[in-house]
């Protein structure tokens, strides 16, 4: 069964997902990361590139024919098929239609309050599923 993190009011989804992604990819997980749509995909994808001056996140998107063996594969759509990985990042608003087939999801949510509802809505689909979702609250002072 896959495992549910909720990370909860996060300033910035963009930066604080580009730290996940890059602890997750150096403890040598495969990565996949679904988007809202396109907008928000190309502005992660241009936040991996200035992640840091040393590392380097060899990501593409789920499109590319490179994407089965890049360790870090970047979505906007469910109708894309994912390859398969350890670790399923959302950025989305929605739950990703393939979420089961991961062992691992982190759901990012945002501390506005748009995000913060469409996450409240999530995690009680997921509870509804026979899931246990956990929940870290990010944001708290």
């Amino acid at each position: 069964m896959t495992r549910i993190d909720f990370h909860t009011n996060v300033p910035d989804k963009i930066a604080y997902a580009c730290r996940l992604v890059r602890k997750a990819y150096g403890a040598k997980n495969r990565i996949v990361v679904m988007t809202e749509d396109s907008a928000q995909l190309a502005r992660f994808d241009a936040a991996l590139w200035a992640v840091s001056d040393v590392d380097f996140l060899p990501h593409v998107h789920a499109n590319d024919p490179l994407a089965p063996d890049t360790p870090i594969v970047l979505a906007d759509s469910d109708d894309v098929e994912l390859p398969q990985a350890d670790l399923l990042v959302n950025l989305a608003r929605r739950a990703p239609a393939q979420f089961e087939n991961f062992p691992r999801l982190i759901e990012v949510v945002a501390a506005d309050e748009d995000d913060a509802a469409a996450g409240r809505i999530r995690f009680v689909s997921y509870k509804r599923q026979d899931f246990k979702p956990a929940h870290l609250n990010v944001g708290k002072p």
